[in-house]
């Protein structure tokens, strides 16, 4: 059983400090931010790395066994407060490494002719100019879930040239709810350093695919910028439906403005009535009672 120690407030102590570069500070001076919480984790022994490797015939990347040496996985997560209600926002996550499991490629129930993810291979999805070969579910490539990323889809650890399974062959890919591919990183320590900058804010993985973040994401990307902001996340076609929300103001107390009625124009001195009244009509110098003709 692993041991988690109560979860942290804030970065009260130096080496979660350097585990989150200094975001926590950058939170919590953040309007309306609040319980930015750290779930402090004991590093990983030495012989449950070994473990896990022989067990998966994988070698481990030097920059990921090392991290799983500093802290057993990670979480963090923070708040946001809008009138009197709290609401979860952000949500950093990589599992510890007894949790660093296999995608499945057997099916759920053992069912004749049951699907697999071995039956959802699409050999259409092939490398292009910009990516490289995408990864695939059957034994080409071997893939172990990093992130659950809260439902949105998993960032994958994956071994591009199956087992057994080298260092210098991995790669960082999301894998979206409909299961398809987007290359994220060639490392784990760019990939952690993608997942700090962009303060865990819901579905930022999203911002990788060619279809983008939902509209909703984006009110909390522009409320909350990340560090290493992504400009194509809002282009000119997408700003005619954003809000584009000032955080001082939407955290700000709400004061009702008393407008003062206008009053309405002063009514004529002496009873007199406006141009089409009798007191406009010309009267000759003669005082007949006829108008002048011009």
């Amino acid at each position: 059983m692993e041991e988690t120690p109560p979860p942290l407030l804030g970065s009260s102590k130096p080496h979660l400090e350097k585990l989150t570069l200094g975001v926590t500070r950058i939170l919590e001076s953040s309007p309306g931010v609040t319980e930015v919480t750290i779930i402090e984790k004991l590093p990983a022994e030495r012989h449950m790395i070994s473990s896990w490797e022989q067990k998966n015939n994988c070698v481990l990347p030097e920059d990921l066994k090392n991290f799983y040496l500093m802290t057993n996985g990670f979480h963090m997560t923070w708040n946001v407060k809008l009138d009197e209600h709290t609401i979860p926002l952000g949500s950093m996550a990589i599992n510890s490494i007894s949790k660093l499991t296999q995608l499945n490629q057997s099916s759920m129930y053992s069912l004749p002719n049951a699907p697999t993810l071995a039956d959802l291979e699409d050999d259409i999805q092939e490398a292009s100019e910009n990516q490289p070969e995408k990864p695939h579910f059957d034994s080409r490539s071997v893939i172990f879930e990093l992130d659950p990323c809260n439902g949105n889809g998993k960032v994958c650890l994956v071994y591009k040239r199956g087992k057994p399974g080298l260092a210098q062959d991995t790669e960082i890919w999301f894998l979206d709810r409909a299961l398809y591919w987007h290359f994220l990183t060639d490392t784990f320590t760019a990939y952690y350093r993608l997942l700090i900058t962009h303060l865990g804010l819901p579905q930022w993985q999203y911002a990788f695919t060619s279809y983008g973040v939902s509209p909703q994401a984006k009110q909390w990307f522009n409320m909350y910028k990340p560090i290493t902001y992504n400009t194509n996340l809002l282009t000119e076609e997408t700003d005619s439906f954003v809000n584009k929300l000032d955080p001082s103001k939407v955290f700000k107390s709400k004061n009702k403005t008393i407008i003062p009625k206008k009053k309405g124009p002063a009514q004529p001195a002496g009873g007199q009535k406006g141009p089409s009244g009798p007191a406009s009509t010309s009267k000759s110098s003669s005082g007949s009672g006829n108008p002048v003709r011009k």
